[in-house]
């Protein structure tokens, strides 16, 4: 059995932000697939326009893991945007039209790179308020806040620490987190602050989490493509979140969310609601529960999509966001006013614990 070129290209990329066996277990499973599908005739594409518009859909039909959640009819997709492919067209024009038809998917996890351009899909965030103000939250912060791997973090007048988190880019060390938690140690409460949180790597959301529990706690499932059908998935594997062997927080945690909150951070969402003295205030997080998986067309492009579809630990999706437990927005006079609604919630609540 030959291994298809696109396999091979496909294996030799890195699975960014996965804790390592996770990484690994999900690659095996999903260069399987790869692999049994290789045995059976592969339809070769030539990089023509028309040839890149087929390669893409069928990468797409054969692995994308939420058109059933979505309720795109795929065939249907295919029927309106093979019409507009011309030979005559710029590779400009090709990818708008590969990209408008990416977008019907409704996936901030769906990308198509050219190397002048790429289409992406922002309206799991754009077409809501963005309900973050950094000018707001700089106010809070003021200017002799503390830093760690990213994380600002200071202790507010009454008494409740705040943590500004807003990217999983970076994994914190053991070190940084307990020196965090340390200093906000004499905090009756935190406040998380997660909004325009895009994700990262899903190994610091997890480290992160990892300080609010003391007990290994299911936080949710996940699985994976056995075949090329729409419906073809593993069964459920469940995800375990275990406790941290630095400092860990025992006391009430309020999580704030808007609409950027997305992938990684979606997840952190995800563990922290399976936490003890957790609340989630603000907007619904933005979802991307698909872990991402790349592949390439005959030109060269890449394309990332959701392969393997997460679940929370009721198994319910959450690709489409996760709801807060108190639902607040920024109003138009509180920039004005210096004072953020959201934080605000946050702080009420956790007074109350």
């Amino acid at each position: 059995m030959k291994t298809h070129p696109t396999l091979l290209r496909f294996l030799a990329r890195p699975i960014s932000g996965l804790p390592t066996r996770l990484a690994t277990y999900c690659l095996l499973l999903f260069a399987g697939t790869f692999l049994l599908s290789s045995c059976v005739t592969e339809d070769a594409f030539d990089d023509t326009q028309k040839g890149n518009f087929e390669a893409l859909w069928k990468i797409m039909d054969e692995h994308y893991c939420f058109f059933e959640e979505k309720g795109v009819d795929w065939d249907s997709v295919h029927a309106v945007y093979a019409k507009q492919v011309d030979k005559g067209m710029t590779d400009s024009q090709l990818l708008e039209v590969l990209g408008n038809m990416l977008a019907t998917l409704r996936d901030g996890h769906v990308n198509l790179y050219a190397s002048f351009d790429m289409a992406r899909y922002w309206g799991f965030h754009e077409n809501y308020p963005s309900n973050f103000s950094d000018t707001l939250v700089n106010k809070y912060l003021g200017t002799d806040y503390k830093i760690a791997a990213g994380l600002r973090y200071r202790i507010l007048d009454d008494n409740i620490g705040y943590l500004r988190c807003a990217s999983f880019s970076v994994v914190p060390g053991s070190g940084n987190l307990d020196d965090i938690l340390l200093y906000l140690a004499p905090c009756r409460a935190l406040i998380i602050d997660l909004r325009d949180n895009g994700g990262g790597q899903l190994t610091a959301a997890e480290k992160l989490a990892a300080r609010f529990t003391n007990e290994t706690r299911l936080v949710g499932y996940m699985q994976h493509k056995t075949g090329r059908g729409h419906r073809d998935f593993s069964s459920l594997q469940e995800q375990w979140l275990k406790p941290a062997s630095g400092l860990r927080w025992q006391k009430p945690v309020a999580v704030l969310t808007n609409r950027q909150v997305f992938s990684a951070a979606n997840e952190f969402v995800k563990y922290m609601k399976c936490c003890p003295n957790v609340v989630q205030v603000g907007d619904q997080t933005g979802g991307g529960a698909g872990l991402p998986f790349s592949s390439e067309l005959p030109n060269g492009w890449s394309v990332r999509f959701s392969a393997c579809p997460m679940y929370d630990h009721n198994r319910k999706s959450t690709e489409n966001g996760i709801a807060p437990d108190i639902n607040v927005g920024l109003g138009d006079n509180d920039i004005a006013t210096g004072r953020d609604a959201i934080i605000e919630a946050a702080r009420k609540a956790l007074r109350t614990k």
